[in-house]
């Protein structure tokens, strides 16, 4: 396969590089500067989060480079640097009137523009690829300012089911993809979405850290997990009210009470006064280590992605799926368009019924052959794959 090799690319996006959670574009970045030189620009910060943050400890860094611009460019690994802005850019979102929203959203993309093109003349980077990770608002402008030699827009989620996202989002998301050379999704039915607005749209899949889970089963169980009433029924990632379905979880919980319920990673705010709190056989274990993960789905009987269908939902590669199949643990998940990709090798529920009576299936069924095929599966699901798609893409885009 034809791949990109020598080129600079700078990539923009929604998540920071010291987030907590798991992050595509982290593992993009990664991948492409085994090839390439990257420069991974934070988000700047806005003003609003400066006054109220201060007590957080990433807010606390920004502002503390904001004071010391010299520190703003960290190198993390070969050909791969991550930018700090050194600039704090007017919170806008709350206003609705569109000509004003769009006049400060240039000023601030103008402001973010002049403070990446001084860490590009740091870097020398020249005749740049900017990639933008699903950041609709604050790089809506940067193909305009930056003048990159191609741009490329990245959908992995359908922010516009977001209420932070959906009216301005609606109108100008669109736009974004319409004007990049090209787009990318992470999964087909995103891909599609793209292609009504740029005929250059391409699914390229999703990949998973597949060594760290294919070798779970060398990691010791958690000592959490050592002394917890068997079956476990686990799952793994953000805990938020607007993704997975708490009344799906406690009915689990209500109708097996020797089974236990495993909740690992942070939790909203409707997580946390939920009923699930005063069931005692629901455990919520916090936030872990992403290399402390294969350990955890490791001692899981089974594995479950309980999400609600809705427009955030229905199309979003489910990440998560990939990791507990690498560990080759049986799966039950919501039926979604997104998990057609996996039905072959995870039991598909459409109710909190069919939760339960898949679970016993699961747990009755599973052996050794499973676990290889699952693992095998999953196997194909690497960032090497998905980012070699991209390669593809844009190669493509480039010969026409």
């Amino acid at each position: 396969m034809d791949k990109i090799v020598g080129r600079d690319i700078v990539i923009v996006g929604l998540q920071p590089w010291d987030t907590e959670i798991g992050s595509n574009c982290k593992n993009i970045a990664l991948e492409f500067s085994k090839l390439n030189r990257v420069l991974y620009v934070n988000s700047p910060l806005d003003r609003i989060t400066k006054l109220r943050g201060k007590g957080d400890g990433g807010v606390k860094k920004r502002i503390d480079i904001l004071e010391h611009p010299e520190k703003n460019i960290e190198n993390i690994a070969d050909n791969l640097w991550v930018f700090y802005p050194d600039v704090v850019i007017e919170s806008i979102n709350w206003i609705k009137v569109n000509f004003i929203f769009d006049m400060l959203n240039r000023f601030n993309g103008n402001n973010i523009s002049k403070s990446i093109k001084r860490a590009i003349k740091v870097l020398n980077f020249r005749d740049v690829i900017l990639f933008n990770d699903n950041d609709i608002f604050r790089s809506f402008y940067l193909k305009e300012y930056l003048q990159p030699s191609l741009s490329i827009y990245y959908s992995r989620d359908y922010l516009l089911g977001v209420d932070y996202w959906k009216y301005h989002g609606k109108r100008l998301e669109p736009k974004l993809i319409s004007k990049s050379d090209l787009c990318v999704a992470n999964s087909s039915y995103l891909a599609a979405m793209c292609k009504k607005y740029n005929d250059a749209s391409f699914d390229v899949g999703q990949g998973c850290e597949i060594d760290l889970f294919l070798n779970a089963e060398n990691d010791s169980t958690p000592q959490e997990l050592v002394n917890m009433p068997i079956p476990i029924v686990g799952y793994v990632g953000a805990l938020q009210s607007l993704r997975l379905d708490i009344d799906t979880i406690g009915f689990i919980a209500q109708a097996n009470p020797t089974w236990s319920i495993v909740l690992v990673g942070p939790e909203d705010e409707a997580f946390r006064e939920s009923i699930l709190h005063r069931m005692s056989n629901v455990y919520f274990l916090g936030s872990k280590m992403p290399d402390q993960l294969p350990g955890y789905i490791n001692g899981f009987t089974v594995c479950i992605n309980p999400q609600l269908v809705n427009e955030v939902t229905i199309g979003n590669y489910p990440r998560k799926i990939d990791e507990y199949l690498a560990v080759g643990k049986p799966v039950v998940a919501t039926l979604t368009k997104a998990m057609d990709l996996f039905k072959s090798h995870c039991y598909l529920a459409e109710s909190k019924e069919q939760y339960v009576s898949l679970i016993e299936s699961a747990m009755k069924d599973d052996n050794a052959n499973l676990h290889t095929q699952r693992k095998v599966f999953a196997s194909t699901h690497t960032w090497e794959n998905s980012v070699g798609a991209i390669y593809a893409a844009i190669l493509s885009v480039i010969n026409k």
